[in-house]
């Protein structure tokens, strides 16, 4: 019997992984990914809408900065979102999937809410939003350790238990929100206290989103610093590249990863202050309007930089807010402009795969096994 050639067909394209590629050639490729992006976007506008792409793109810089006001309400989503962000990325850096940061909001700005309707009018100004500075961070920090002490002492899946959390959240929210309802049967609770607007940031000028941003920027700065230059930086760097070194090298893996899920979810918690407090003055199920999931986004795109966070959420909040204009001003539905913002994204997302991987076309048909 004839011994059979024993070879094997090699598939046309394979990828192979990049070495390390300087930061200089990675951010000059993201940015000629959103050049292109945007190029796409003129083209499908052109085509599908007819319109000049250069009045679609004039209109959405209008709806994001075109009077004082609109560039308040940008700075103050852009803050928002950035916050998020910036509690998410030392759990991501430390390869923690934490899917949980729109619930750890929610429970904040549940407490938040809580103070506000149960001890409004009964403390000092000053006082009340101390009270509801601390019930809102300890809420989330409390929300984000549940399923940080699982995974630390059972090994269970942070992924999943995170994400179910956050739909236990909502359907807190929403109990309370019966609860809270006024009028009764609405299903709403109103704009709260706002006769006696206690628990309100104070104004500055015409709003409190000076003050909220004001705050983001200092979280910002001292994130950089924590993440940089600190020990407990360093131990998360560790236990992200790999915690079998981490319990080599003495550093505490479940000790890092209980302590860095207390502080992400402390952050989202004050970011729930915030929004109640600060902006919305109210509480409703989608009060983080998607923001616990968006900021993963911006964490990764960002390479958890803090500071390439800023822009990565600029960008973001200007289409969203774009998109709403667009929508307004040329009678388009509002799904155009989160088409051209999706489209953006998928660019963005696109090159990190470049980035990172090389494509290899096979020359020769068939190699010996």
């Amino acid at each position: 019997m004839k011994e059979k050639d024993k070879t094997k067909k090699e598939p046309l394209i394979k990828l192979s992984r990049r070495a390390d590629i300087d930061r200089k050639h990675s951010w000059t490729y993201r940015a000629l990914a959103i050049v292109a992006a945007l190029i796409a976007d003129a083209i499908i506008i052109a085509v599908i809408v007819h319109m000049n792409p250069i009045d679609i793109y004039g209109t959405m810089f209008a709806g994001a900065f075109g009077t004082t006001r609109k560039c308040w309400i940008t700075l103050k989503e852009l803050s928002l979102l950035l916050l998020i962000s910036i509690a998410l990325t030392p759990a991501y850096k430390m390869k923690f999937w934490n899917l949980g940061g729109e619930g750890q909001v929610l429970i904040g700005a549940w407490a938040t809410a809580l103070c506000m309707l149960y001890l409004g009018g009964r403390l000092p100004g000053g006082l009340l939003l101390l009270v509801m500075f601390l019930a809102a961070v300890l809420a989330g920090a409390i929300w984000a350790m549940i399923p940080a002490i699982f995974k630390a002492k059972w090994g269970t899946n942070e992924t999943l238990f995170t994400l179910m959390m956050n739909y236990v959240a909502i359907q807190l929210i929403a109990y309370f929100i019966i609860k809270w309802e006024v009028p009764k049967g609405s299903g709403h609770v109103g704009i709260i206290n706002q006769s006696t607007q206690a628990g309100w940031l104070p104004y500055i000028g015409a709003n409190s989103y000076p003050l909220i941003v004001g705050l983001v920027i200092l979280v910002t700065v001292g994130m950089h610093i924590y993440l940089k230059y600190s020990k407990h930086g360093y131990e998360i760097s560790v236990v992200g590249e790999s915690q079998r070194t981490a319990t080599y090298v003495g550093i505490s893996v479940d000790r890092v990863i209980i302590r860095t899920l207390f502080l992400s979810g402390a952050i989202c918690g004050f970011a729930g202050w915030l929004m109640v407090s600060g902006s919305d003055h109210t509480i409703t199920t989608t009060l983080a309007g998607g923001m616990g999931f968006t900021g993963i986004m911006v964490s990764w795109l960002a390479q958890f930089n803090v500071i390439v966070m800023i822009l990565c959420s600029l960008l973001i909040v200007f289409m969203g807010q774009g998109a709403g204009e667009i929508a307004t001003s040329f009678g388009l539905n509002h799904a155009f402009g989160d088409i051209l913002t999706g489209i953006i994204i998928f660019f963005i997302i696109g090159v990190e795969f470049f980035i990172n991987y090389r494509i290899n076309i096979r020359k020769s048909g068939k190699e010996e096994a």
